[in-house]
């Protein structure tokens, strides 16, 4: 069983009382037997928790994807400007900028009623930010073509 080893429970007021440099290393493997031996904590993580982690991860997981094609759509956009390639700029720059300011809401709104108001708010920016891009591509130029057009000013 492996477990974490404080290094703060080894330290007392700028003193090391174990000089084994072995103890030091993070993270150290412990047997059964000497648990009591060294000051250990361990980390219990109930079925709940890790459902919660493997979201979050696929979260993490998915907004990276989500760069790399964004990242791959530019120069897509300079190579091959067309309708495919306006709405699916369209697509990801709307998803890619719900996900920035959804974590902006999380982090720096609190209280239950506030961060339901912030996020009805970010939703609704985000559907009209994509019908509006959507909009531009059907009735206009196109974001390819735009960004075209600003660059031979």
């Amino acid at each position: 069983m492996a477990a974490l080893v404080r290094l703060s429970c080894l330290c007392r007021a700028g003193r090391v009382f174990a000089i084994n440099k072995s103890l030091l290393v993070r993270p150290v493997a412990v047997l059964q037997q000497d648990r009591l031996a060294l000051p250990t904590s361990h980390i219990h993580l109930s079925s709940n928790r890790q459902a919660a982690s493997k979201a979050a991860s696929l979260h993490w997981t998915s907004e990276r994807a989500l760069s790399v094609v964004l990242l791959s759509l530019l120069p897509a956009a300079y190579l091959y400007p067309g309708p495919a390639v306006d709405y699916s700029l369209a697509a990801t720059l709307a998803l890619h900028g719900h996900w920035g300011l959804g974590q902006v809401v999380t982090d720096y709104v609190h209280g239950d009623l506030k961060f339901k108001l912030a996020s009805t708010g970010l939703f609704a920016l985000s559907a009209l930010t994509f019908a509006g891009l959507c909009y531009f591509n059907y009735h206009d130029v196109g974001i390819c073509k735009a960004v075209a057009m600003l660059w031979s000013l």
